[in-house]
C-alpha cells in the first residue's frame, strides 16, 4: 500500500512550527516585560507620590545615582551616597519595608563572609541596608545586592529608621 504522507513534508512542517512557536514566544516575552518593567514603574511612582503626601518616614533609593534619600512625608531629612550591587548581583527594585535591624550582625554568601557588619536593616529577604566598612567605593556599583553606606550614614539611618519603614528602591 502506497503512504499518503510524505516523511519529508512532514518534517519540513515540524521544523516550520518549531520556528514559528519559537518566533511567537520571544515575541511575547519581550512584550511581556516590557509591560512588566513599566507597570513596576508605576507603582514605585504611585507609591512615592503617596509617601509624600503623608508625614511617614520613608527610605528611597536611587540606584542610577547611587544615592540613597530619607524622608518625612515631602521633606527630605538625610541624604548620602551608597554602593548598590553589581551586575552580576544587583540590588533589587521594587518597594519594600524594613523587617528586620541588628546592630550588628555577620553576612555570608558565596565568595564572602563578612563579622561584625554595623547597622543592618534587612528589606526583603538577605537584602538590607547597613554599613560597610571594608571599602570606601561609595557611589559605586559594588556590593552582592545590598544598599552599603559609610558606617557613619548607615548609624543614623538605623536609629531614624524602624522596622516597617517604607523602602523604595528605583533604577
Amino acid at each position: 500500500m502506497k503512504r499518503l504522507i510524505n516523511p519529508d513534508w512532514v518534517r519540513r512542517l515540524q521544523i516550520l512550527l518549531t520556528g514559528t512557536a519559537l518566533s511567537v514566544s520571544v515575541f511575547t516575552t519581550t512584550g511581556t516585560s516590557e509591560v512588566w518593567a513599566n507597570s513596576k514603574n508605576k507603582v514605585i511612582a504611585q507609591t512615592i507620590q503617596t509617601l509624600q503626601k503623608s508625614d511617614k518616614r520613608w527610605i528611597q533609593i536611587d540606584l542610577s545615582k547611587q544615592r540613597l534619600i530619607a524622608w518625612e512625608g515631602d521633606r527630605v531629612v538625610y541624604g548620602s551616597a551608597i554602593s548598590s550591587g553589581k551586575k552580576s548581583t544587583p540590588t533589587l527594585i521594587g518597594t519594600f519595608n524594613i523587617q528586620s535591624k541588628f546592630k550588628t550582625t555577620r553576612m555570608r554568601g558565596e565568595n564572602y563572609n563578612v563579622p561584625n557588619v554595623p547597622h543592618a536593616m534587612f528589606y526583603q529577604g538577605n537584602y538590607g541596608i547597613h554599613g560597610a566598612y571594608w571599602h570606601k567605593r561609595f557611589g559605586t556599583p559594588v556590593s552582592h545586592g545590598c544598599v552599603n553606606l559609610a558606617p557613619k550614614h548607615a548609624k543614623w539611618l538605623f536609629e531614624w529608621a524602624s522596622v516597617g519603614t517604607p523602602v523604595v528602591i528605583q533604577k
